[in-house]
């Protein structure tokens, strides 16, 4: 499905793991510049010795919970396709929107204020950070593997359709967080059904 950026991971020791998960909960609820290393530690119930013995700094932190996410997205996606396609030929087009329908069951578990990557993204303004990889990689493998499915249904248009496609999910995920109108990401399913029959019928397919 694409490849990305793949950081050096911390080795994930008991101490580690409770600094870790209380980061991703704070990073997640509050934003990453609101929330220190002091807050961290505190709510991990270790010393900040021992955060900086772990993990060096805040910005490797920062690396660690991004590239959590990721890794829990895709392997969510992974089992959701399974299960939701199972052995059955899958169509094109209900490949497509497939990732949508995943996309909205993982954002009513895990995403209620948006996509974590293009919230940290907002934050981080230095390209040199450590974390921007594992951002930018993110949304490149999103766009290689809606590309994949594009190529599909129109391989003559895979590129165009496949960035068409990113861009209605990663909309939809900016106006899920934001909560600007009900249910975004089944509006956003649907104008991607809507485009992918449009394709498939220029095509002549069933």
């Amino acid at each position: 499905m694409g490849t990305s950026a793949t950081p050096q991971r911390v080795t994930m020791t008991r101490a580690a793991r409770r600094v870790l998960e209380a980061a991703e909960r704070l990073f997640y609820e509050r934003g990453i510049h609101a929330v220190g290393v002091d807050l961290i530690a505190a709510e991990a119930g270790v010393t900040k010795k021992t955060l900086y013995d772990r993990f060096g700094s805040k910005e490797r932190i920062v690396v660690e919970y991004l590239a959590g996410r990721d890794e829990r997205w895709r392997a969510f996606l992974a089992r959701y396709l399974d299960d939701h396609l199972g052995a059955e030929v899958a169509t094109p087009r209900a490949r497509v929107l497939a990732v949508f329908d995943a996309s909205r069951a993982w954002s009513a578990e895990y995403g209620s204020k948006g996509c974590s990557m293009v919230n940290a993204h907002a934050e981080i303004s230095d390209p040199a950070h450590p974390a921007v990889p594992v951002i930018a990689g993110q949304k490149q493998w999103m766009l290689a593997l809606f590309t994949r499915l594009a190529g599909d249904i129109a391989p003559d248009d895979a590129d165009r359709l496949g960035r068409t496609l990113m861009l209605l999910h990663e909309g939809a995920l900016v106006a899920h967080g934001l909560n600007v109108f009900p249910d975004p990401i089944a509006h956003a399913r649907d104008q991607a059904a809507a485009l992918v029959d449009e394709a498939t019928a220029e095509r002549g397919l069933t």
